[in-house]
């Protein structure tokens, strides 16, 4: 097969192929790229794999980084634009299942491709448009077929992750596994165990974003890849209700993640240890908790002033993407229109601060104070009192003085 255009981004790199074939030398686009092309879908990185060693394009390039030598890859630097270069490699045994014990470079094209994970996967691609596709992964990708390159025991083995590569493809592309392919999985899932946490996480992560993620929660569950994902073990039930939800794509981890923890039943005091089992950033766990919460207001009512404050307007419009999920209809644009008539927008957008009121009652600071300032935002934001200095300071003594009373 021959592709009669390449796509801007091939043909930006195409300079760097040239420079390493006059030099003598293999050079090819491999890797997801090249799958997404004959999918039609919008390319991120280009890969370029090549029979010169690392030194060979050090010699070649007068501006390269070394950011996995040792494993092959050089860092192109070309006008604007940089490309990862690796050698032709082949890869001894895997005594962790995740990284070879030994790289041996090569220069052969076929030695290389034999260890992709997938078929589909495995093409190279000439400068000059023909495909070169050794493994009929251009059937594969017709037939919407997921299968490993040779022997999917030898591919697990080598990269346990790779499981969860697959899975994570399911959703993404909408294939199905070819069926030694999946019996391998089955077999072979204790592997992950030998997996860290933080790949496992990126994998999953892009698998709740998949439009088809329905299909792969439930290959998760069926092939017991769950079992060795932080927290999954006892949820196995809750994993399946959460793939019969209905197939709308989630726009950010964090919706995926508020809506799997209102199936599993995690309660908002459960989210940030569950997550942090994930090695989940910080700012997403606070943004799981903000959705979670909204989400259970939403159910009970429409969105207020208030809720609308505390969440922002990104979060609260992330809480109404999710309500078709529950059967309720999405109101955007009432929430714009609430967030935009707010008098406030932060707290420091109130008209008086914690200076003031100590200034004003002459009285030590102590846990009074965040409560008035508080109590005084939910007032301004909720419409009942003016966001003016004196309006705030007089509202402010009346809480005073209810307090000492009380």
């Amino acid at each position: 097969m021959k592709l009669a255009n390449l796509p801007k981004e091939f043909q930006l790199a195409l300079p760097v192929m040239a420079q390493i074939e006059q030099a003598g030398f293999e050079a090819y686009f491999v890797g997801g790229s090249v799958r997404d092309i004959l999918l039609g879908h919008k390319i991120h990185d280009v890969d370029i794999a090549t029979s010169a060693f690392p030194a060979e394009i050090k010699a070649i390039f007068s501006r390269t980084i070394d950011i996995g030598i040792e494993h092959g890859t050089v860092l192109v630097l070309h006008q604007d634009d940089q490309y990862e270069v690796t050698t032709f490699r082949t890869e001894s045994t895997y005594q962790d299942f995740r990284r070879p014990d030994q790289v041996e470079f090569v220069r052969s094209l076929t030695e290389d491709l034999k260890r992709r994970d997938f078929t589909i996967n495995a093409f190279a691609l000439k400068d000059d448009g023909e495909i070169i596709d050794l493994f009929d992964g251009l059937m594969d990708l017709q037939e919407h077929i997921l299968r490993a390159v040779g022997n999917p025991h030898e591919r697990f083995h080598e990269d346990a992750l790779r499981m969860m590569r697959g899975l994570r493809f399911v959703s993404q592309l909408g294939f199905a596994f070819e069926i030694e392919t999946f019996d391998a999985i089955n077999e072979n899932h204790a592997l992950l165990e030998k997996i860290s946490v933080e790949r496992i996480y990126v994998e999953f992560s892009k698998l709740l974003l998949g439009k088809f993620r329905n299909q792969a929660i439930r290959f998760l569950v069926e092939t017991e890849c769950y079992l060795y994902c932080p927290g999954f073990r006892y949820y196995g039930e809750a994993l399946l209700r959460f793939a019969d939800l209905k197939p709308i794509s989630f726009t950010t981890a964090a919706q995926g993640w508020t809506v799997l923890f209102e199936q599993m039943g995690i309660g908002q005091n459960l989210i940030r240890p569950f997550l942090k089992k994930w090695k989940a950033s910080n700012d997403l766990i606070q943004e799981v908790q903000a959705l979670h919460w909204g989400l259970k207001v939403r159910q009970e009512q429409p969105l207020k002033s208030w809720e609308i404050y505390q969440l922002g307007l990104e979060n609260s419009l992330a809480v109404e993407a999710l309500t078709p999920f529950y059967n309720l209809v999405p109101a955007e644009t009432e929430v714009k229109d609430i967030y935009a008539a707010l008098p406030i927008k932060h707290l420091r957008e109130l008209a008086i601060n914690g200076n003031d009121l100590l200034q004003k009652f002459k009285l030590k600071p102590g846990k009074w104070l965040k409560e008035v300032l508080s109590q005084l935002e939910y007032l301004v934001v909720t419409g009942s009192l003016a966001n003016e200095a004196t309006t705030l300071l007089g509202k402010a003594e009346t809480l005073l003085a209810d307090a000492k009373q009380e």
